[in-house]
């Protein structure tokens, strides 16, 4: 299936001639724990990183969060002798190449680091770190999935265990070399606090699925756009995390690629007209939610030379055409209307914001935000009606380990 991947566009259309900053005031996402003060060493960071501050962690629609599910359920639906679609070739394919690690001495630092970050000042180092501390979040909310499913499934189905346990140690990996970012502008992600501090959202099975794999496959596009934005034009390589995402994004794809086959053991989750809605429904949560992310946040894309809204719409379509060899329905991204639809949501969205910034007593926010709610909820309503694609198939050639280019 990744080897038929569509290949990304020429990107130079995304460039901007000069980085502007829309938001000079873009304060770092007080939903993360800080560890120190600007004055600290990273040395110093490390060291004391328990004795830190730790702010209050504010849970937003739209931050990155932490997953649990039902685990019993689990265990049934990869238990060979109750589920006769497992396809333990397939499997066994997929743990070789996750065995494998292409990736064991790709994440290493070197000065360059430290040096770029102390070149980032003014508003755009608050973006920079606001964008490590999102990213190792979400990176870290993973590897605890991971880690517990492997753990779970160990006696049930030792394959499928092994490859979530591997698939933990990636996102391990990834979340320690963004908070490594973090203590080149001095500051850390108190990993073991989040753990205990942050809410875990129940998702059944089947949710984790259709969540999981489209969070991998947009990982991978919006990490290998990146990488090929800056790699032709590398007057914006402002910080040099983003060299290593050409490697990086293949641990992304590898890990949609799991998802994929477990999917197709579960035919069920892909063949019926509930799994049609389902998946529309994933689609377009993980579509918007990254549209309006990110359109809170345009200083640090351009700041690395990308124009948000373009981006973000390349990566949504090769995305969607992706996720159309698995899900039996797709939204219709390249639509003109629906992204005029996600460009309304983002006006509401930034009414809601200047509502709760405002300096109004709490009831009149909450009354004020009700119309825009509610017009908020009618524009995600039509854009889940627009006409569908057709799309998904079960029947899919051998797994062939293959890297995405």
């Amino acid at each position: 299936m990744a080897a038929e991947m569509a290949l990304v566009k020429p990107i130079s259309k995304f460039s901007k001639t000069t980085p502007k900053f829309s938001n000079p005031r873009a304060k770092p996402c007080s939903s993360y724990i800080r560890m120190s003060s600007s004055t600290t060493t990273p040395e110093k960071t490390a060291t004391n990183s328990k004795k830190g501050n730790k702010a209050v962690i504010k849970e937003t629609l739209l931050a990155p969060r932490f997953y649990t599910t039902d685990f019993d359920e689990m265990e049934r639906l990869f238990n060979a002798e109750i589920n006769k679609n497992l396809n333990e070739s397939e499997f066994e394919a997929l743990l070789q190449e996750f065995k494998t690690d292409y990736n064991q001495t790709h994440f290493v630092r070197n000065k360059e680091f430290k040096e770029a970050a102390d070149k980032i000042q003014g508003p755009l180092r608050q973006i920079f770190v606001e964008f490590l501390e999102r990213s190792c979040t979400a990176e870290f909310s993973g590897f605890l999935l991971y880690k517990e499913l492997g753990r779970r499934l160990k006696k049930t189905n030792p394959v499928v265990a092994e490859i979530f346990s591997l698939m933990s140690r990636d996102e391990a990996r990834h979340a320690g070399f963004l908070n490594k970012g973090l203590s080149d502008f001095n500051l850390a992600l108190d990993l073991g606090f989040l753990t205990k501090a942050r809410k875990y959202t129940f998702f059944k099975p089947k949710f984790i699925f259709y969540a999981t794999y489209l969070s991998e496959k947009i990982g991978y596009w919006r990490y290998i756009t990146i990488y090929r934005h800056l790699k032709e034009n590398p007057e914006f390589q402002v910080y040099p995390i983003f060299k290593y995402f050409e490697n990086w994004c293949q641990d992304e794809n590898r890990h949609g690629d799991f998802f994929s086959a477990l999917m197709k053991a579960q035919p069920q989750f892909l063949n019926d007209w509930k799994a049609k809605l389902w998946a529309r429904f994933f689609c377009l949560s993980v579509y918007v939610t990254m549209y309006l992310n990110d359109c809170q946040r345009t200083a640090f894309y351009e700041g690395i030379g990308l124009n948000t809204k373009e981006f973000d719409m390349h990566v949504i379509i090769e995305t969607n055409r992706t996720t159309a060899r698995i899900f039996p329905a797709v939204l219709d991204v390249e639509n003109p209307e629906f992204k005029r639809k996600l460009d309304r949501m983002v006006e509401i969205n930034q009414k809601i914001l200047a509502v709760g910034e405002s300096e109004d007593i709490p009831f009149v926010k909450n009354l004020k935000r009700i119309p825009l709610v509610a017009a908020l909820a009618s524009e995600l309503l039509a854009a889940y009606l627009m006409p569908p694609i057709e799309s998904g198939s079960v029947d899919f050639a051998e797994f062939e380990p293959r890297l995405v280019y």
